[in-house]
């Protein structure tokens, strides 16, 4: 159990790293390292396939959310190829955290990401 727990927390490892990537090279290089080639991402506003694409929903986010990063709450969990976790979107100013959410993935057998299912489970009016 333990291999498949360090699986789940490097992908997810990953994927922080991705969204957290705020300069284009960096994030273009992040999501490579996180998603599988032809990898998705679907949450309620997004439902994107490949790396440009997961790089424009990632970079809207950093636009509509300047200053904010994104933290992983709580633990990641997993079994077999799917892992599951909850994050916050942190203001580096206040430490508020106006929007959360939980993300189900499921790995490629290189260990990055092929799919993400995210789950928005609290969101400012308006946003």
């Amino acid at each position: 159990m333990p291999a498949n727990t360090d699986r789940y927390e490097n992908a997810v490892s990953r994927y922080f790293e991705a969204w957290n990537a705020r300069e284009p090279k960096a994030r273009t290089k992040a999501v490579a390292a996180a998603w599988a080639v032809g990898g998705g991402y679907t949450d309620p506003l997004a439902d994107v396939v490949g790396h440009e694409q997961i790089a424009g929903v990632i970079a809207a986010a950093h636009e509509q959310f300047p200053g904010f990063v994104f933290r992983l709450a709580g633990a990641a969990d997993g079994h077999h190829d799917t892992a599951r976790f909850s994050w916050e979107l942190v203001s580096e100013v206040d430490g508020s955290a106006p929007v959360a959410g939980s993300d189900v993935i499921t790995l490629a057998g290189d260990g990055r990401i092929r799919t993400v299912l995210g789950f928005l489970d609290r969101v400012p009016d308006g946003a």
